[in-house]
């Protein structure tokens, strides 16, 4: 379980930094392939750790606002590239990041 949680919580820095690295240089396409890619890992490996944890409510919550909060980062990118508003996103994508981070680290619930 152990390797199961390092996967999760590298998956998650990965995914964050490409998703940044999509979005302030939007011409190029391979980390936003990169992106999608460590997205799926972290979903696998999160799905892994409900089922080896017992599916507690907290760890629940939290997968679906990790499920939102890609969408997010995906709407984002879009956006980004069709020149369209994105600042409630953006401050969606923080509160929901921060969340997702202090619920994961046992900070809060």
């Amino acid at each position: 379980m152990w390797k199961m949680l390092e996967a999760h919580q590298g998956s998650w820095f990965l995914l964050v930094l490409f998703f940044l690295v999509s979005y302030f240089l939007p011409k190029q396409k391979i980390t936003l392939m990169l992106q999608r890619l460590f997205a799926v890992i972290m979903i696998i490996s999160g799905v892994g750790m409900l089922f080896s944890y017992g599916f507690p409510l907290e760890f629940i919550f939290k997968g679906v606002l990790a499920v939102i909060v890609i969408g997010v980062m995906e709407m984002l990118v879009g956006k980004k590239k069709r020149n369209e508003p994105q600042a409630m996103l953006w401050v969606a994508c923080i509160i929901l990041l921060a969340v997702i981070i202090l619920t994961g680290y046992g900070v809060i619930f």
